[in-house]
């Protein structure tokens, strides 16, 4: 499967697809739109974002980050996370829960 295809741009909206989903591990792919974005919160689980297209701005503890297709960033269980499309962007998300 190619990843970035399996999920499609929406113009104003966050779209999203659960790939696995059980009590240790989430697996869900994102399409925002430029401006979109998830506000600060934070996880019971490590959380690794790889963005397959487009360019983000992920904070993680206030501090930002950008990330553009084809990088990767750890948001630790516990600390407070957002993110923001700096223009439209797909993401995989991976968190892993503590059982």
């Amino acid at each position: 499967l190619e990843m970035a295809s399996l999920v499609s741009y929406q113009e104003g909206q966050i779209v999203s697809r659960t790939l696995i989903q059980n009590r240790a591990l989430s697996i869900t792919l994102f399409a925002f739109d430029a401006g979109e974005e998830i506000s600060a919160h934070e996880s019971k689980g490590d959380a690794l974002v790889y963005v397959l297209d487009g360019a983000a701005a992920i904070t993680i503890d206030e501090k930002q980050h950008a990330l553009n297709a084809g990088e990767c960033i750890v948001m630790p269980a516990g600390i407070p996370h957002a993110v923001n499309a700096r223009q439209p962007f797909k993401m995989l998300l991976i968190v892993a829960f503590p059982v």
